[in-house]
């Protein structure tokens, strides 16, 4: 069994997309991990029916018993967030301020403050469109720990392909090079990176690249809508040949890529197109890579 996670250093390169694409591709043989739980989105294209959900627990806030609360404010001193505000001669913690660190349930002289563990988000274990099982999540409205809920959709799909006996796990991953970037990475056999040609394209691919070192993985790229600017495409070209990094495909821009979008479609199932067949050759490039 081999994770794939596919990442972009910046938003709007067409990531999720190409992951759709490649998850349905895939069928019956992967296991799908929607990873990018800040704004998971995944799921308007693989359709999922939600078979399983659970609770997800991270974190903990203050919380003030008043009726053993003796307003001795002392709690309020030593928040350094000012969580901690009175109200009706009542001392109360803010739940959007508190950051869990425990210290005022330290200091209560009388035991009045507990720390909570938090429901952040949920995670979903569903059957899809094309025939395999995704995992994905959300998390919280305002909610943080994000990398540890990361963690919790790649351990569960892992537990899946391993039961069910699947070769890949496709990932997809956040943007950007955060905490939830980092939780996608760890343990992963190959990474596809997905770039725009435009200058921020390229810095942040360069960026992202250098987390991607740090794990010592296996990297390819797949430059999308190449032909805008082929003057940056070059430099991004130079880039993955300075980097040893596997060119995998120039996908041109086609309007193919937003029609298939507007109606819950991914790339290869929405009718015949260039797009769709250099998808699919992406796919068995991947697969050959991560082979060898």
């Amino acid at each position: 069994m081999k994770e794939i996670v596919v990442i972009s250093g910046k938003g709007g390169t067409g990531k999720t997309s190409i992951t759709a694409s490649i998850a349905y591709l895939g069928g019956k043989d992967v296991v799908v991990a929607d990873c990018d739980v800040d704004a998971a989105d995944m799921h308007l294209l693989m359709k999922p029916d939600y078979a399983k959900s659970e609770d997800f627990y991270s974190g903990e806030i203050a919380e003030i018993n008043p009726d053993m609360c003796i307003n001795c404010g002392k709690c309020k001193e030593v928040c350094r967030f000012n969580a901690v505000s009175i109200a009706n001669q009542k001392h109360t913690v803010s739940s959007l301020n508190c950051e869990g660190c425990g210290y005022c349930a330290r200091v209560c002289p009388v035991g009045a403050i507990s720390m909570v563990e938090q429901n952040v988000g949920k995670v979903h274990i569903s059957n899809t469109k094309a025939g395999n099982m995704m995992v994905h999540a959300e998390l919280g409205i305002g909610a943080d720990n994000s990398g540890k809920l990361v963690a919790k959709v790649k351990k569960e799909a892992k537990l899946l392909a391993e039961k069910t006996n699947k070769e890949f796990i496709i990932i997809d991953g956040s943007p950007g090079v955060g905490c939830p970037v980092v939780s996608s990475l760890s343990g992963a056999d190959f990474v596809v990176l997905v770039t725009e040609p435009t200058v921020a394209g390229l810095h942040d691919l360069e960026r992202v690249y250098q987390l991607v070192k740090k794990f010592n993985i296996k990297a390819g790229c797949i430059i999308n809508k190449a032909d805008l600017n082929t003057n940056v495409e070059k430099e991004i070209q130079e880039f993955l040949k300075r980097e040893n990094v596997a060119h995998i495909a120039n996908l041109p821009y086609d309007e193919t890529f937003t029609k298939a979008m507007t109606v819950g479609q991914t790339i290869v199932e929405y009718g015949e197109s260039d797009l769709k067949n250099i998808v699919a050759e992406s796919w068995d490039k991947v697969k050959e890579l991560v082979a060898n």
